[in-house]
C-alpha cells in the first residue's frame, strides 16, 4: 500500500515534467495533466480506505534511521484531507479546460503542469512525517504558486505576487531556523520522536518553539496578524488559480499547525491560539463587508474561515480538535466552489465587481444555484455542512467555557451572511449594468465549467449527508493526534 503514497506524491509531478515537453500540444498536455491529477486522487481515494480499515500506512524513504530520514505517514489525519485536496484540484483543472477560450483563463501552457508540482508539493506536506520534508513541500508549492499567480505578467499580478513571495520567503527563512535550532535541541526533525522529545525541553524552551513554528505555518495559513498577503494576491490570480489557492494554500497551514502542536503538546500556548482565532474571525469577515467585488469578499472570508478552525485547536480538547478538522474538511471544498462561481460570474458578466454586475438570477439560475448552496454552507446555516462545522466547533468552546470565544464566532457567522448577502443583492438580483462588455463563452466551454462546478458542489452535499460519517472519521483522527501514542509507535520506532 506504500506504492499509493508514491503515485500521490509522483504521479502528478510526472505528468506535468510530460506536460512541460508537451507543452505546444494541447490535447496531449491536458491528457497528462488530467491523468496525473486523476490517478493520484484516486490512489488517494484508496489510501484513506486502507487507512480506515487497518490503520497508519508508514514509508521510510531509503531506510534510513528515523532521526535522520525522510518518512511518509497515511495515518488518518493525512488520509482524510489528502483525498479532498486532490479532488479539488482536479475538478479546478476539469473547469481551466472549460474556461480556456475565455478572457479570464490562464495560460494552459503553463498552468495545467505547474499545477501538477503544486499538486506534488500539496501532497507531499500532508503525508511528510519529519520537518524538514514539510519545509521542502512548502518550497515546492510557494515557487509554483508564485508563478502561478503572475503567469500573466499584469502589473497587479506582478506587484500582489512579491508581496506574496516576500512574506512566504520569510516564512521559509524562520522555519529554516526553526528546524535548525529543534534539530539542535532534539537530535531529530521526525514529527514522532519530537512528540517524545519536544515536552521534556524546559517550559520556556517549549513554549518558545511553540510560539516560533505558530508565527511559521501562522503565515502560510494566514491567521491574523500575519495575513495581509492574502486579500491582495488572491484576487489578481486568474480565478480558477485562486480557486486552488483558497481551497489549499492555507489549509495546508493550519494542517500543519493542527499536527504539529497536537503531537507535540502545545496546550500553554491555547490561549494565545484562541486571542488570535476571535481577531482572525472577526477582522476577515469585516474586512469581507467593505469589499466591492467578489474575489475580494471570499479573499476575506478565507481568513475569517480560517479563525475557526484555530479556535478547534486552540481549545486542546479532543472535541476542539474534532471541530478543527471537521472545519478544515469541510471548508476546502466550500471555498474552491465559491471561486469556482465567481470565475461563472466573471465570464457571465464580464466583471465580478458588485457595483457593475447584476440581474444574473434571471439570466443564469444554475449560477445562482451554485452560488446559493455553497453560501449558505459558508456562513453555518443548516442543513450544509458549514452549519455541522460551525456546530462542533462551537459545541467544543461551549463545553470549554469558552462563552466570550463562542459569542465571537456567532458575530462572525452573522458577518458572514451578510456579506454572502451583498454578493447575492449585487451580482444576482440587483439591477442589470447594459454599459459592460460580456463575454460569449461556447456552449461547450459553459458547460464544461457548469459540471466541474456541479462536481465540486456534489463534493460538499456529500460531506452534508455524510456527515456522521465524517464526524466519526474527524473524532477517530482527533484522538490519535491527541492520544500520539499510536503515531510515536508507527512512525518514530
Amino acid at each position: 500500500m506504500t506504492t499509493l503514497i508514491v503515485i500521490t506524491i509522483l504521479g502528478p509531478l510526472m505528468a506535468s515534467s510530460l506536460g512541460i515537453l508537451a507543452r505546444s500540444r494541447e490535447g496531449v498536455r491536458d491528457a497528462l495533466t488530467l491523468t496525473g491529477l486523476a490517478s493520484a486522487a484516486l490512489a488517494a481515494v484508496l489510501l484513506l480506505i486502507r487507512v480506515q480499515e487497518e490503520g497508519t500506512v508508514v514509508l521510510r524513504v531509503g531506510d534510513w534511521s528515523p532521526e535522520l530520514g525522510i518518512v511518509l505517514v497515511a495515518d488518518l489525519f493525512a488520509a482524510l484531507v489528502l483525498p479532498i485536496a486532490l479532488v479539488i484540484i482536479l475538478v479546478v483543472e476539469i473547469f481551466a479546460i472549460g474556461q480556456r477560450r475565455s478572457a479570464w483563463g490562464a495560460n494552459p501552457e503553463l498552468a495545467g503542469p505547474l499545477l501538477g508540482v503544486l499538486t506534488s508539493g500539496v501532497s507531499l506536506a500532508i503525508l511528510t512525517g519529519d520537518l524538514f520534508t514539510l519545509f521542502v513541500a512548502f518550497e515546492m508549492i510557494l515557487v509554483s504558486s508564485y508563478i502561478l499567480l503572475t503567469h500573466q505578467g499584469q502589473r497587479d499580478q506582478i506587484r500582489a505576487g512579491m508581496t506574496y513571495v516576500v512574506i512566504n520567503l520569510l516564512a521559509s527563512t524562520l522555519f529554516l531556523f526553526g528546524v535548525a535550532y529543534i534539530y539542535a535541541a532534539t537530535g531529530t526533525v521526525n514529527i514522532a520522536l519530537l512528540a517524545q522529545r519536544v515536552p521534556e525541553l524546559s517550559s520556556g524552551v517549549r513554549i518558545g518553539v511553540g510560539a516560533w513554528f505558530l508565527v511559521v505555518f501562522g503565515t502560510k495559513a494566514a491567521i491574523f496578524p500575519l495575513f495581509s498577503w492574502l486579500p491582495d494576491s488572491y484576487p489578481t490570480a486568474p480565478t480558477t488559480i485562486t480557486a486552488v489557492f483558497a481551497g489549499l494554500l492555507t489549509k495546508i497551514g493550519i494542517y500543519a499547525i493542527i499536527r504539529f502542536h497536537t503531537l507535540t503538546g502545545m496546550d500553554e500556548l491555547g490561549p494565545i491560539m484562541l486571542a488570535i482565532a476571535a481577531v482572525t474571525m472577526v477582522v476577515g469577515a469585516l474586512g469581507a463587508l467593505a469589499q466591492n467585488d467578489v474575489k475580494r469578499i471570499l479573499s476575506f472570508h478565507v481568513v475569517s474561515q480560517i479563525g475557526y478552525m484555530l479556535m478547534g485547536l486552540g481549545l486542546f480538547t479532543t472535541a476542539g480538535t474534532t471541530g478543527a478538522i471537521l472545519f478544515l474538511l469541510h471548508h476546502m471544498p466550500v471555498k474552491t466552489v465559491l471561486f469556482l462561481v465567481g470565475a461563472l460570474i466573471e465570464n457571465e458578466q464580464g466583471t465580478s465587481r458588485l457595483d457593475r454586475a447584476g440581474a444574473l438570477a434571471s439570466r443564469r439560475p444554475i449560477i445562482a444555484l451554485f452560488f446559493a448552496i455553497p453560501a449558505l454552507s459558508l456562513a453555518g446555516l443548516p442543513p450544509f455542512s458549514g452549519f455541522i462545522a460551525k456546530f462542533a466547533v462551537i459545541s467544543a468552546g461551549i463545553d470549554a467555557s469558552s462563552t466570550i470565544l463562542v459569542i465571537v464566532a456567532l458575530g462572525a457567522g452573522a458577518l458572514t451572511l451578510l456579506s454572502m448577502s451583498k454578493i447575492w443583492m449585487g451580482v444576482f438580483w440587483g439591477p442589470a449594468n447594459e454599459g459592460i462588455v460580456r463575454t460569449q463563452p461556447s456552449k461547450a466551454s459553459r458547460s464544461t465549467m457548469l459540471t466541474a462546478t456541479g462536481l465540486a458542489i456534489a463534493g460538499t452535499v456529500a460531506i452534508s449527508l455524510f456527515a456522521g460519517t465524517v464526524a466519526d472519521l474527524s473524532s477517530r483522527a482527533a484522538i490519535e493526534l491527541r492520544d500520539g501514542v499510536s503515531y510515536i509507535e508507527d512512525v518514530g520506532s
